[in-house]
């Protein structure tokens, strides 16, 4: 039985969220106008790629290029699911097309991690800056495997505007496209920029921010079901899951040690 969940997220150059889980269902041959970033979590995907022979399997990502004909079928009668990105053709370019035919295989760890964390982020409505910053991670880490790694050379006092412009947002939630129009940087840019200053992406230093700002108010004496908000988080459970991972405990039992 097929198993399918399919959105469009809000964040710019994500064309389609897809997540499936199938046994029987083979993909006839056929090309997408984007850019495929797929992995597998559990089974064995076989597929053909320009007419060559290859295999999708837990421990690797697969990027499958734009119009480039492609199908794709279980490699077993067990099946397989599987998580896929439609990334926009500009994301990582169509200059790569051809690196991504002889190399549609990234077997990087890291890279499937980041990509793991992009999905989880992309389930958080209220988390596009964390969602954005993470894609540009995983195109930056992508274009290094396909041969064009991207520049990280800083522009001075970028990154500090940027940080200044969180400050200032707080708690209100800040896109990389308005951070971009603002400071007239291209939001990748702004990214790399961030973390070359700073050590972290900006999605991290925003959490960390609000999770300051939630410890001061619990400890002011606001009531945990209200501090989500006024933090900034979307609600109660995800202040509660960053602030566990922060401080080590949960919001109300960190109130109580006033």
């Amino acid at each position: 039985m097929a198993q399918v969940e399919a959105w469009r997220p809000a964040v710019p150059g994500i064309a389609e969220v897809f997540h499936a889980r199938f046994t029987t269902h083979a993909y006839p041959l056929h090309t997408h106008d984007t850019w495929t970033l797929l992995i597998v979590d559990d089974g064995v995907i076989r597929y053909d790629l320009d007419r060559h022979h290859h295999g999708a399997l837990g421990a690797a990502v697969t990027l499958l290029p734009p119009n480039v004909a492609h199908d794709g079928r279980a490699a077993t009668s067990h099946g397989f699911r599987k998580r896929v990105l439609y990334l926009d053709t500009p994301v990582l370019g169509e200059d790569l097309i051809g690196a991504a035919v002889d190399q549609p295989s990234v077997a990087d760890g890291l890279l499937r991690t980041r990509i793991h964390q992009l999905h989880e982020s992309l389930a958080e409505p209220g988390d596009a800056l964390e969602a954005e910053s993470r894609l540009v991670l995983v195109a930056d880490r992508l274009r290094t495997h396909l041969g064009k790694p991207a520049s990280h050379e800083p522009k001075r006092g970028l990154a500090d505007d940027l940080r200044d412009l969180l400050d200032a947002r707080l708690p209100e939630a800040l896109t990389l496209a308005e951070a971009g129009e603002t400071l007239g940087a291209h939001p990748a840019y702004l990214v790399r920029c961030f973390g070359t200053r700073f050590g972290l992406p900006p999605h991290r230093y925003l959490t960390g921010r609000r999770v300051d700002r939630a410890r001061r108010l619990l400890l002011d004496g606001t009531p945990a079901a209200e501090v989500a908000a006024a933090a900034g988080f979307t609600d109660q459970a995800h202040l509660t899951r960053h602030f566990k991972r922060y401080l080590g405990t949960t919001p109300s039992r960190y109130a109580k040690t006033r």
